[in-house]
C-alpha cells in the first residue's frame, strides 16, 4: 500500500508543478524556490511530517522533500546545538542529498555529449 500513496502522493505533487508551468507564466526557478520554500515551511509548521511517514518516498523525493529535510535538520541541530544549529543543521542535513546530486551532474556531463539548444 505503501508504494500506491508513493505514487499518488508524488504524482500529485509533479503534477501540481506540471500545472503551473503550463497554466502560469512562472518559470521553472521559481517553481523550484516556491517548492523548497513550501516543503521548508510544511516542515517547520509540523504538517509534512505525517505526509511522509504516510508517502515515504512520494513526498520525500520531490523538491518539497528537500525543503522539509531542510527544516528538519534545522529543527533537530537547534535542539541539540542551540541557536548555531540554525546555521548548520539544513546543511548537514541534507548534505548527502546535494554530494549526490553534484557528483552524479558533474558525471553525467563528463560521460555524455553536451550540446547547446537551438
Amino acid at each position: 500500500m505503501i508504494y500506491l500513496y508513493a505514487f499518488l502522493i508524488g504524482g500529485a505533487i509533479c503534477v501540481i508543478g506540471q500545472l503551473l508551468l503550463s497554466l502560469t507564466k512562472i518559470t521553472s526557478a521559481r517553481i523550484l524556490v516556491l517548492f523548497v520554500v513550501l516543503g521548508v515551511a510544511l516542515g517547520a509548521a509540523g504538517l509534512y511530517e505525517p505526509l511522509v511517514k504516510l508517502a515515504g518516498a512520494g513526498a520525500t523525493v520531490p523538491l518539497t522533500g528537500f525543503g522539509y529535510t531542510l527544516a528538519k535538520g534545522v529543527q533537530t541541530a537547534v535542539e541539540s546545538e542551540g541557536v548555531l544549529g540554525a546555521f548548520t543543521g539544513g546543511i548537514r542535513a541534507g548534505a548527502g542529498g546535494i554530494t549526490a546530486a553534484l557528483l552524479f551532474g558533474y558525471l553525467f556531463a563528463v560521460i555524455s555529449n553536451a550540446r547547446t539548444k537551438k
